[in-house]
């Protein structure tokens, strides 16, 4: 995500009446020096930003539904195998291929390293976030067309994986050969739901950590079931 992409998004918080810390908003650009705090619960290490300087730590919650900026500014929703047969099936697709031919589209980009991760290279189905849309609008933001006028995903809960794991990435890393779960931030500067605490435990105390590390472990072994499948495929840089 660019800064002039991050930029934009923070203006439309603002201007959506989202009232964020300044030091905060400082985060989203990446003008103030931070810490990885790895904090490892269910099989998954999350990677938690401390502020050293100002001995801060930045945890997040969700505030569906009054907010839904995650669907209103979609950059990409690729699929796992499981999310083909499932969408696929309640798009009333009676085989998976007609529903890749007509509902996805194949798209290769770079995921920016963040918090010790290298570069990777990802190719994937990915969900047309509208109709006719194009490779070219691919990463960009779009409005996904199965967002309801409450807010509400009108294939839930059978949505892509990936937009459970949202405001988290996430990645598997090899570890004396056994493989470990990742979990780091997505800073789009689209989410009001980051905060500043003095300890992470209020994250552990609402169980935003325990909920999300089941999910990202699942969304972790579907995903490289996916890539073993051939629908997808990540290089490392």
């Amino acid at each position: 995500m660019s800064q002039t992409n991050i930029e934009e998004s923070l203006e439309i918080l603002e201007k959506q009446g989202w009232d964020m810390d300044a030091l905060l908003k400082d985060f989203m650009r990446g003008t103030v020096s931070t810490v990885d705090s790895p904090i490892e619960v269910g099989g998954v290490v999350f990677h938690i930003p401390y502020l050293a300087a100002h001995k801060k730590y930045v945890l997040w919650k969700c505030f569906w539904p009054d907010c839904h900026n995650c669907c209103e500014r979609q950059g990409r929703l690729p699929l796992t195998s499981d999310d083909l047969i499932t969408i696929g099936a309640g798009l009333k697709y009676s085989k998976t291929s007609e529903f890749i031919k007509n509902e996805t589209l194949v798209a290769t980009w770079s995921e920016p390293p963040s918090a010790g991760q290298r570069e990777i290279v990802m190719t994937s189905v990915n969900l047309k976030r509208k109709e006719d849309e194009t490779i070219e609008e691919d990463g960009t933001h779009v409005k996904c067309r199965f967002l309801d006028d409450k807010g509400g995903c009108s294939m839930h809960p059978s949505r892509p994986g990936v937009c459970y794991l949202y405001p988290f990435s996430t990645w598997l890393v090899n570890k004396s050969g056994n493989a470990k779960v990742h979990a780091a931030y997505q800073i789009t500067g689209d989410c009001p739901g980051f905060y500043l605490a003095d300890k992470p435990e209020q994250m552990h105390d609402e169980g935003v950590f325990d909920d999300y590390a089941k999910i990202i472990y699942n969304y972790n072994m579907s995903s490289n079931r996916t890539m073993r499948e051939g629908f997808g495929s990540a290089d490392m840089l």
